[in-house]
């Protein structure tokens, strides 16, 4: 016995197979193409087509219709006023004309292009989010048959899967555009780092040359004060200059990574004696406490005492008069940890998260009271996540900031922070 599906039922069922594959699918004018397709298919119509509404116009463009109407149709745009499509879009609700040969609605504009009679047609919304943003149409009812609440619900269900496709198509396009623009600015910003550095290299150079013999030629105390100014200003701006070469070119993954032992007791001790007299000059405790055991990792130290000093450097910075900062090291189980503490100005919970980005800075450059170019922060991180390692910070606004690190023992170790380190008190 031959049992005989209903129509109605076949076509809901291939309606259900043709949305398993639109699902599937990512490419947008295939996708459009097949939803025309389907459209023409399950309500038995002459043609379909997809409009879509163009801000820059005003008006309705054709986005998808059969291949050999396609061209033409492109060129056309339907107006929101005196057509059935644009009256579908203004009230965001479905249109069945029964027999159109007579309707004044309808746009004739697109069937004297294609040479083409529309005799009935049917139009949905295209809804996405509670915003129309198109219609779909399928046109002349074969056999001179009547659009049904069916043929409605048909094209809802097809107009549904084509304005999720557009809108995601959309979103996709203006992120590729923000991400074409970001790496046009990131561009241009190693272009800008890479020529200022170079311009500034010889003059500043010349500037520490000469500054240095005229220090060991004069005997005036006062004029070798202001000589020693002169210095250090331009060393400061060496410093600079570095800090932009370093970042730059890390994150550009140009730099090579030296691999030897380090003795990083030795190493943070050293680092720490470099900071001494800045500390001094502030009544700031510079203090270290490292185990008696030997903690050693296997890295480039410049690296790594660069991202040491830097970090010594941000707690010296800002931390008062008489305040402390305090530098540990621990070793862990595939990993040396270590720490700098300091009970200074602390950072705002607002801006924690943002400390190791470039040139960012707490402070506004209006009520700034250190100085630098926020980039020490972003220099040490670079060093340590070459290493295979991670940085992070802790810290309460008024009572100090924790910034800790964890090098693996190893380059070629895989970094998993451990859950106990996520919440530590300073």
């Amino acid at each position: 016995m031959t049992v005989t599906i209903p129509i109605r039922l076949r076509r809901f069922q291939r309606l259900v197979e043709v949305s398993r594959i639109l699902s599937d699918s990512i490419e947008l004018e295939p996708m459009l193409h097949t939803i025309v397709e389907t459209a023409c298919e399950l309500t038995v119509s002459e043609a379909s087509s997809i409009y879509l509404y163009e801000e820059e116009t005003g008006l309705l463009k054709f986005v998808a219709a059969p291949t050999a109407h396609l061209a033409a149709l492109k060129r056309i745009r339907v107006p929101l006023e005196n057509s059935i499509a644009g009256k579908c879009f203004t009230e965001a609700k479905p249109i069945m004309i029964q027999d159109a040969k007579q309707d004044e609605r309808i746009f004739r504009v697109v069937d004297n292009a294609l040479e083409f009679k529309t005799n009935s047609l049917i139009a949905v919304p295209l809804i996405y989010r509670q915003k129309t943003i198109g219609v779909l149409e399928a046109i002349n009812k074969q056999n001179n048959a009547h659009y049904t609440e069916d043929d409605v619900t048909i094209l809802e269900t097809l107009a549904s899967h084509a304005g999720v496709a557009i809108q995601n198509t959309h979103l996709l396009e203006r992120a590729q555009r923000a991400y074409n623009e970001l790496a046009e600015l990131d561009r241009m910003k190693s272009d800008f780092v890479a020529i200022t550095s170079h311009e500034l290299r010889t003059p500043l150079g010349l500037i520490l040359g000469h500054a240095t013999v005229m220090r060991e030629s004069i005997n005036d105390a006062m004029q070798k004060r202001q000589v020693d100014i002169i210095v250090k200003s331009a060393l400061r701006l060496k410093k600079i200059i570095e800090d932009l070469e370093n970042m730059d070119k890390f994150q550009a993954g140009k730099g090579a990574v030296m691999r030897q032992k380090i003795d990083m007791n030795r190493m943070i001790e050293e680092v720490i004696a470099s900071f001494k007299t800045s500390a001094e000059r502030k009544h700031i405790k510079l203090i270290s406490d490292l185990p008696e055991t030997s903690l050693t990792v296997e890295g480039d130290p410049e690296k790594i005492a660069i991202a040491v000093g830097n970090l010594i450097k941000n707690a010296i910075t800002f931390t008062d008069e008489n305040g402390h900062v305090m530098v540990s090291a621990d070793n862990l189980p595939g990993y040396i940890k270590v720490s700098v503490v300091d009970d200074g100005i602390g950072i705002p919970a607002k801006d924690l998260h943002r400390v190791f980005e470039r040139f960012f800075q707490v402070e506004t450059h209006m009520t700034r009271r250190h100085g630098g170019m926020g980039l020490g922060l972003s220099v040490a991180k670079v060093m340590i996540e070459l290493h295979g390692g991670q940085i992070w910070a802790e810290s309460i606004e008024g009572k100090g900031s924790n910034f800790s690190f964890l090098l693996p023992t190893r380059i070629s170790g895989t970094l998993t922070k451990p859950a106990v380190f996520e919440s530590e008190d300073l």
